[in-house]
């Protein structure tokens, strides 16, 4: 099959897949609220299929995605579909434009890809190399495919673009070896190097501790400096949960969050600093705190938002779930006593933790600290921005401009002149 029919089969499928969102009456009645709610009820065919991709992309209806309940429904090709399904958003930095495509570097996966467009490279006019942009690719049988394009940065919204890559990392951080195994590879070494490391320096894999050392602790190890535990132990006298808004990570703050650290916190709660063999390093607040619930829940207060916790919040593995488990005998009881649940362990980790189960999930500080990106963001925050320097060479209109851009001189810098 030639590259023009594989992209028209690619292409049936769109067609086939908006079919089934206007023929598909529970989907049906979710896309009309969807436009709705965007503001979009009444809009050109031009304009729905711009808003018709992230719909079927990101939209979930009981549960499942629109693409998952399409290829339910039943549709010619399931190997498309599936594709479609499997296909990774990101941000990239356009390397080259291509005769039919672009290469691209993902900025947080690392990896250089060749895709070709589903459409005619005249529909890109204005895209540049040197620009980043906010896209959607699919793998098809060895080959990528570009689908969606749903913003376009300049080549001088470089921290921009890096910022938003380590955002997307903070949410779901096995994005940074996803479609990557060099660069798995890489982050199992660095787990493995950083593990024998942590034992020799401290002889135990878990230091409990409060958020007022726990920076100092892992700064510590980090820079391979000689530090005093006896100081640094979690002194907690009366147990107690209570919501911390500067573990609350969003756009706006994480990097703030990242860059202050836990001491900054007003209030002072224990953390437990933990290295696990397979997936990294921890820093798990409220740890002790949950452990003495299984001692005696009555001396812990909000002791069942402090389970919830434990339960719902994705940063925390299963594995963390295990340790305590495996150390306390009347773990499910308590657990099933406090939620009025009847899980066993293997049901409650299946409900609570089920990504876990489905993906190989290294923990978030170790991600951060193997990503170029989260190791690049820091140097625009705390450099000085440098004036741009004016342009005062000659510069044809329909030359480069000297700026670097990729565009014409007429079209950038020399635009208003």
């Amino acid at each position: 099959m030639t590259v023009i029919e594989k992209i028209n089969e690619i292409n049936d499928v769109v067609k086939e897949i908006f079919e089934f969102t206007q023929n598909n009456e529970k989907v049906k009645s979710d896309f009309d609220e969807y436009l709705a709610t965007i503001g979009a009820k009444n809009i050109s065919l031009n304009q729905m299929e711009k808003i018709f991709l992230p719909y079927i992309f990101e939209r979930r209806i009981d549960n499942k995605s629109i693409l998952e309940m399409f290829k339910e429904n039943g549709t010619k090709n399931e190997k498309i579909t599936d594709s479609f399904i499997n296909a990774q958003a990101s941000i990239f930095e356009i390397k080259k434009i291509l005769k039919n495509g672009f290469e691209l570097y993902n900025l947080i996966n690392e990896k250089t890809y060749k895709v070709l467009s589903l459409t005619k490279m005249t529909n890109f006019r204005g895209v540049y190399a040197g620009q980043y942009i906010v896209a959607r690719i699919f793998e098809l049988e060895g080959d990528y495919y570009i689908i969606e394009i749903s913003s376009i940065l300049s080549h001088s919204q470089k921290a921009d673009a890096i910022r938003y890559a380590v955002m997307k990392l903070v949410q779901t951080p096995r994005l940074l070896y996803l479609d990557n195994p060099e660069k798995e590879k890489e982050i199992q070494n660095t787990i493995s190097e950083m593990h024998q490391k942590f034992i020799k320096t401290f002889d135990t894999d878990i230091i409990l501790t409060t958020n007022k050392h726990a920076d100092e602790i892992i700064g510590a190890f980090n820079d391979d400096e000689e530090i005093d535990l006896s100081d640094k132990g979690s002194d907690i006298e009366n147990y107690k949960f209570f919501h911390v808004k500067e573990l609350d990570n969003n756009y706006s703050n994480f990097l703030e969050n990242s860059m202050g650290g836990f001491s900054s916190h007003n209030e002072t709660y224990d953390v437990a600093v933990i290295f696990e063999e397979k997936n990294g390093l921890y820093a798990i607040p409220f740890f002790e705190t949950f452990c003495k619930i299984f001692e005696d829940k009555e001396k812990v207060e909000n002791a069942k938002a402090c389970v919830e916790y434990f339960l719902t919040n994705d940063s925390i593995p299963n594995t963390i779930l295990d340790r305590v488990s495996t150390k306390y005998a009347n773990f499910m009881d308590t657990i099933n006593e406090i939620m009025g649940t009847t899980y066993n362990y293997d049901e409650l980790i299946k409900n609570y933790k089920s990504d876990y189960l489905k993906n190989k999930i290294y923990s978030s500080a170790t991600i951060l600290f193997c990503s170029q990106s989260f190791s690049e963001i820091f140097d625009y925050i705390t450099t000085p921005v440098e004036e741009k320097t004016p342009i005062t060479e000659k510069v044809g209109r329909n030359e480069p401009c000297p700026c670097g851009s990729g565009k014409k001189y007429k079209n950038c810098c020399g635009k208003n002149s």
